[in-house]
């Protein structure tokens, strides 16, 4: 005895793999699928569909696949609305919510799909009836700690879909170039040639550049290159932690970072102390603003952030020292801090940090341009193995690659008129 439901996938289901992937879902997991209908788009601006029944053995197997199916964008025929239920408490989600995935998403409500905003992954899905602009319903997401008793939740997978990007064509496009995973033999200057274009793209439209910087940026000596990108207008926000913020401004009031003298490697006496004795400084002025203001701090990456009005989040851990008075050290109104910054970001750069990458990759939805930089291919791979699926990686020394990128983004302002004045 069998069970069965009929699911439909559309868009361009062949070119993106989506169908390879679904075929081979069910048949991983241990059920049947007969192909009921398949238009296949046959120009390149059309799309193709498919409708097919999948059987199991029984729900369970089949509950498993469908859930697989609805992960790369497969609904069932005829949709349901979604299933709310009240949040029967602050912080309190019903049983069997819908945890999000970080791709642009719908929830059917009252016959209609209505877009999810700010998505993200992991989040609870949220539906008011009346939350619209023009009064109507509106659907969101929430992050579990922000959700409010009384809020309807969707539960389950029933009424909502999920659209995952689709792959360029022929793997045209400005990220075209990078498809394929984490490789060492990808980084050549060719590469970053076009990723340099595509920030250039980005800010002719008037779009977002968004960089997460570590401290090895400092460390290696290419902070001078990131703040010539701050002065020269190609980076619209930045998120770092205090250790980047630190070593950034005890270069310019010591001429080193961490001790060392970035440009000689020398060691000067006393210079283990230099870290600490800036973030003493700095709080003595009142902050990294008025550290600038009053000639503390004259040159660097957050120097250029105060002097271009650059916004910044310096988000803590528990191993800072200090900490900076900038710096968030409460976590969750960090993460709420990042969350803001990435809502606004069209394309992130990722430079020679893992956990902050993670922490910025877990709030961007999956059609936000991300290229992750390291001389660790793990920090890339954490990220794809957590979701952030359109995080594409380049291994790489940052001291390399961050003074390439300012060269060849800057070369090209003039054609832009964002540094000419």
């Amino acid at each position: 005895m069998t069970v069965t439901r009929t699911v439909e996938l559309e868009g361009h289901i062949i070119d993106s793999g989506t169908m390879q992937r679904a075929f081979a879902a069910v048949m991983d997991l241990g059920g049947s699928f007969d192909v009921e209908q398949f238009d296949v788009g046959r120009h390149e601006d059309e799309e193709s569909y498919c409708r097919m029944a999948v059987s199991a053995d029984d729900e369970a197997t089949l509950k498993e696949i469908l859930h697989e199916l609805h992960q790369n964008g497969a609904v069932l025929e005829n949709p349901p609305d979604a299933t709310l239920v009240a949040a029967p408490d602050d912080r309190v989600v019903p049983p069997s919510f819908y945890s999000t995935t970080n791709h642009p998403t719908e929830v059917r409500y009252e016959g209609e799909w209505l877009p999810v905003e700010h998505i993200e992954m992991d989040c609870a899905l949220v539906v008011d009836p009346e939350g619209g602009p023009d009064g109507g319903p509106r659907a969101y997401t929430k992050v579990l700690n922000a959700v409010e008793e009384g809020d309807l939740i969707a539960t389950d997978e029933a009424g909502i879909r999920v659209n995952p990007p689709e792959r360029p064509r022929g793997g045209e496009g400005a990220f075209g170039f990078m498809q394929g995973g984490v490789s060492a033999e990808r980084p050549s200057e060719s590469t970053i040639r076009e990723v340099a274009e595509e920030i250039r793209e980005v800010k002719a439209n008037d779009g977002n550049v968004l960089v997460v910087a570590g401290p090895a940026v400092i460390h290696s000596g290419a902070g001078d290159d990131l703040a010539r990108l701050v002065e020269a207008g190609f980076v619209d926000a930045l998120s770092v932690g205090n250790g980047f913020a630190t070593h950034d401004m005890e270069r310019s009031i010591y001429g080193t970072s961490l001790g060392m003298n970035v440009e000689t490697l020398e060691h000067p006496r006393k210079g283990h102390k230099h870290h600490i004795w800036a973030i003493s400084e700095v709080i003595r002025a009142g902050g990294i603003e008025p550290a600038v203001e009053e000639g503390l701090v004259t040159e660097g990456v957050m120097y250029q952030c105060v002097q271009q009005d650059v916004p910044y989040v310096v988000a803590g851990s528990i191993r800072d020292d200090g900490p900076l008075p900038d710096t968030i050290t409460d976590a969750v109104a960090a993460q709420d801090a990042i969350r803001e910054q990435a809502r606004e970001a069209d394309i992130v750069l990722m430079l020679a940090t893992l956990l902050h990458s993670v922490a910025v990759g877990n709030c961007l939805p999956s059609t936000t341009k991300t290229v992750c930089v390291d001389i660790n291919p793990a920090t890339v791979t954490q990220l794809l193995d957590r979701g952030s699926a359109q995080a594409v990686g380049m291994v790489t020394d940052i001291g390399t690659f961050v003074p390439t990128l300012a060269e060849y983004v800057i070369e090209g302002e003039s054609d832009l008129g964002v540094a000419d004045d």
